[in-house]
């Protein structure tokens, strides 16, 4: 395990209880900058959530929604949250990594993308799209909230299980998105703790490329 990134499979956790514990490890991580940055694996229990947006219209009005709606601290639109989605909540301090937003959101699709080309998917970035695809379906979702440069909530990546939930609002503001899992471009059945551990061992790999680039010393001749 890379000491700089702690990872932790939480199993089915509810969106409040987890919420609670990202807040915790941020709050930790301002007062101690050394503590190594974490990753939360875990599922949750059906739920909506939606950005730090005024509009909120891709929940399309929430009353007629049968699972509860969080607003929380993450760019973006509405989207779904339940059994069969992976989610992944790193919490890393950007203070020691560049302090660079845009290149922390293409790692994270990066890592997701990785992950399914060892599952024989290819999966890609779309123009202007945060997240990552399988042609023009939707694998997985990406939104990210940061406090004092260190960063909360993450990704969501279907692995398998029903998404019909979906269909209530307008998933991350897109009209018309197809949502896709693992289980649906493969045909294959996969556990989403089985997903997790692939997910841990490239993660715990793939932190040292969010490393600052140390500065050559200069040679006094």
């Amino acid at each position: 395990m890379n000491p700089d990134l702690r990872v932790r499979w939480l199993g089915r956790v509810e969106f409040a209880q987890a919420l609670a514990l990202q807040e915790e490890i941020v709050a930790k991580k301002r007062e101690d900058p050394a503590s190594s940055d974490e990753l939360l694996l875990l599922e949750h229990e059906p739920v909506y959530t939606i950005g730090r947006t005024p509009d909120k219209s891709s929940l399309l009005g929430a009353a007629h929604l049968p699972y509860p709606v969080f607003s929380i601290n993450r760019g973006g639109q509405a989207t779904y949250h339940g059994p069969g989605q992976l989610m992944g909540y790193p919490i890393i301090d950007l203070r020691r990594r560049g302090q660079d937003l845009h290149r922390y959101l293409r790692w994270l699709e990066q890592l997701l993308i990785e992950l399914l080309a060892e599952y024989g998917i290819a999966a890609s970035r779309r123009e202007s799209l945060t997240g990552v695809w399988v042609d023009h379906r939707k694998i997985a979702s990406i939104g990210v909230g940061v406090r004092h440069w260190i960063t909360m909530h993450g990704f969501a990546l279907n692995v398998c299980g029903d998404f019909s939930p979906f269909r209530h609002i307008v998933p991350c503001g897109i009209n018309n998105v197809a949502m896709t899992s693992i289980e649906k471009e493969t045909g294959k059945a996969f556990s989403v703790v089985s997903v997790a551990r692939a997910v841990e061992k490239l993660a715990s790999d793939a932190i040292t490329s969010l490393r600052i680039p140390q500065q050559p010393q200069a040679v006094h001749v």
